[in-house]
């Protein structure tokens, strides 16, 4: 097979996977509260891989890298809580788009944290978000914002902290493996107190009386596709030649969502909406694309200048 589309493959490979995980956690959290999924969301996968990895090599995560670990562990935890209550108020499309969104505050996070200079494009495509939102909620002439709206964005920002801290974590040496299994295993630490203290007792024993053949097979599933979304995306970058080469693969998520929505949900979006989700996805992709497109085009400038 060509060099470039063994890269591309795995890379679809783990958008198919996440947007299955979507589907699945869909039809789980009507019968799971958001703090029992997201709880079991991790715990399986995180026993799944400690549990390969004391059959292959166990290793503890170095002592460097326990901080930046447990502050990934925190940032998944709350963009699962965030996203699957997403899922439970809006449509499958509706919650993938804004967490989905979680590149576009990486840049202000940086900025938060670390002083790293805001580029106009960034300013931009918030305000665009921002707007797309406006317009999901409805008819921006009388518009009432939906709350689980600015959650289901919440899940984005908390997506774009993991995926920082996860930049950080993998300058280290810890294998992919190990990553995501002290991060899984952390977060489920983290949403045990939640899951016990924050429901009341007949909600524990609800979510006890759902766990039936289907649910079990749906929730091992989710785990296993997980994984795979993990593992496959991170054979994608390793095997491409550059960032901008799957860069505009990320967004096939969408469309393979999009799909799942129209085959399993009767649901349908105003012209309002739809607009909404256009906005937000072409401010996601021109965060992206355009400077990957400046910068090429400069090498190329050079090379004829040369």
């Amino acid at each position: 097979m060509p060099q470039f589309f063994t890269p591309v493959l795995f890379m679809l490979s783990s958008t198919l996977s996440l947007s299955l995980t979507g589907l699945l956690t869909k039809f789980l959290s009507q019968d799971f509260s958001p703090e029992q999924l997201s709880f079991l969301r991790f715990v399986i996968p995180a026993i799944i891989l400690l549990f390969i990895m004391c059959v292959t090599t166990f290793r503890k995560p170095p002592r460097d890298m326990v901080k930046p670990l447990w502050i990934r562990a925190v940032c998944i935890a709350a963009c699962q809580v965030c996203f699957i209550y997403a899922l439970q108020v809006l449509t499958l499309v509706e919650s993938v788009v804004l967490f989905s969104t979680g590149p576009l505050f990486i840049p202000v996070l940086e900025k938060l944290i670390f002083s790293v200079r805001v580029q106009w494009l960034t300013i931009a495509s918030l305000v665009m978000t921002f707007c797309g939102v406006l317009f999901l909620a409805g008819d921006p002439s009388g518009i009432q914002f939906r709350p689980e709206l600015l959650i289901g964005l919440l899940a984005g920002l908390f997506n774009a902290g993991s995926q920082l801290s996860l930049y950080r974590v993998s300058k280290g040496n810890m294998r992919a493996m190990d990553i995501n299994a002290w991060t899984f295993a952390y977060a489920a630490v983290l949403l045990m107190p939640v899951l016990f203290l924050g429901a009341d007792r007949m909600a524990i024993v609800g979510g006890l009386s759902s766990f039936n053949g289907v649910a079990i097979a749906s929730l091992l599933a989710v785990s296993l596709l997980i994984i795979n979304t993990q593992i496959f995306r991170s054979k994608a970058y390793k095997l491409a030649s550059s960032g901008s080469q799957l860069a505009p693969l990320i967004f096939t998520n969408l469309l393979f969502t999009a799909i799942w929505q129209a085959t399993f949900f009767n649901e349908s979006f105003n012209v309002y909406q739809l607009i909404g989700l256009g906005l937000i996805v072409f401010a996601s992709m021109l965060n992206i694309l355009i400077p990957r497109l400046i910068r090429l085009l400069k090498r190329r400038s050079n090379i004829q200048w040369v």
